[in-house]
């Protein structure tokens, strides 16, 4: 499960923009997509927030003008930090839903052996969906030779946002592109009078973010997807070294005190640069895009950019750490037939140009990619480009992934050698009896 080749074989720019539709193809899909047929009450279980939960509203509304006899009840799951637990929570609690929106692959195999999910491959089939996303995301949903989950969104994980007007006033010409510039750079921050360079969300997952790119810079997909899948152990020099690259960040007077960083989740430290000023870069997924534009009322490619991570010489610097969130559809939901329709008008060029203008990349093809502003562009280029390997916390089962990051927590209070020796020694422990 954990096995980066399942998750995600290296998508290349020719599968992800694969499958450009054709009349043909669009004669099809309209043939199967029976709207008329459809109706009822659809239950969608959702935990987007913000802007993002607006976005997922207005594909709803569009979705709704095209299936008027069908009505939606959301069952929203609220919280914060790993929703997981929520999720579990209502489902555990008797809450019946049809649709469920999902980013942990792990969670998707916990679901589908407990036998709560329905196989999609009828419908994708059905759909003609194999026209208009790539087999790679195909792929990614899919468990054994079953196909459960329909992306509807991915993301580059390895992207840093800034604020353009930061690196003018501290005379950085351009986002820096090594790991000595990227270092270098904090000085000039700092003296420039930001509080610290580098926005740290350590609360609850998103401190992580950091050291699974290191990962994949230092040692690459296959000894990520190794970890994932414990095949190697935390213990693994391999593993050291990119915590020893964390360490190094730490200690070069990047991110402020502990207890700061400790204080904050992403949305906290996101403020931090784009509202209140105080700090430079911030490592978070692509929601961060439509906050941006949607929360900070900020121009993308005028007052906000992505810089890929920089590269550090060690080999691997054509990696980049990658997420999706997609739609499951569950065995006992009461209306299938709403919620097959459901899936299906997420690829349709209205869904996805829906997501485009909120700041989101999606795979279909039906996607009008002019769309796409400058932070966008330079993500979906970075994805398309990139030996990819999926969020690594995504992919650890859930007792162990609260250890991991737990004990990364611990590391950013003390980063020394001894203690990245005790940190991952403990998260090894737990690896132990987690598989």
């Amino acid at each position: 499960m954990t096995n980066s080749n399942r998750f995600m074989p290296e998508i290349r720019r020719r599968t992800l923009l694969a499958g450009a539709g054709s009349t043909a193809l669009l004669a099809m899909a309209g043939a199967t997509r029976a709207q008329d047929a459809v109706s009822g009450e659809l239950v969608v279980l959702n935990w987007l927030g913000g802007s993002e939960l607006d976005m997922m509203h207005s594909i709803e509304k569009a979705f709704l003008a095209k299936y008027p006899n069908v009505t939606i009840r959301e069952v929203a799951i609220t919280g914060q930090g790993d929703m997981r637990g929520g999720i579990r929570t209502a489902l555990m609690g008797g809450e019946v839903v049809d649709v469920l929106f999902n980013t942990w692959p792990a969670f998707r195999k916990e679901l589908a052996d407990a036998g709560m999910l329905r196989p999609i491959d009828d419908q994708w089939k059905s759909f003609g969906w194999d026209k208009l996303v790539s087999q790679s995301w195909k792929d990614l949903g899919s468990i054994g030779d079953k196909t459960y989950g329909l992306t509807y969104t991915f993301g580059d994980r390895s992207g840093i946002w800034y604020k353009k007007e930061h690196l003018a006033k501290a005379g950085i010409a351009e986002p820096p592109k090594t790991w000595d510039e990227f270092v270098a750079s904090f000085a000039k921050l700092t003296k420039a009078g930001y509080a610290a360079p580098i926005a740290i969300p350590g609360k609850y997952w998103a401190h992580a973010e950091w050291f699974e790119t290191l990962l994949l810079r230092t040692a690459g997909v296959e000894t990520a997807a190794k970890l994932g899948a414990h095949e190697i152990p935390w213990t693994d020099p391999a593993v050291k070294t990119a915590l020893t690259k964390y360490a190094e960040m730490l200690t070069s007077g990047c991110c402020g005190a502990p207890n700061t960083m400790l204080a904050n989740d992403w949305d906290g430290e996101a403020d931090q640069v784009f509202q209140a000023n105080a700090k430079n870069y911030l490592l978070i997924g692509m929601w961060m895009n439509n906050r941006a534009k949607n929360d900070y009322k900020l121009v993308e490619g005028k007052d906000y950019g992505l810089f890929q991570f920089p590269s550090l010489g060690m080999g691997h610097d054509d990696t980049s750490s990658v997420d999706a969130k997609e739609l499951l559809v569950t065995t006992n939901g009461p209306n299938p037939k709403a919620a097959d329709a459901f899936l299906d008008f997420w690829t349709s060029a209205e869904a996805a140009n829906i997501l485009a203008k909120a700041g989101y990349a999606s795979p279909s093809s039906n996607v009008d990619a002019s769309l796409y502003g400058e932070a966008q562009k330079v993500a979906t280029q970075a994805v398309a480009s990139s030996k990819l390997q999926f969020v690594l916390g995504d992919l650890l089962p859930g007792d162990l992934v609260d250890e991991y990051r737990v004990q990364l927590q611990k590391f950013l209070q003390d980063p020394s050698s001894a203690n990245i020796d005790a940190v991952l020694a403990a998260i090894e422990t737990k690896a132990q009896g987690s598989y």
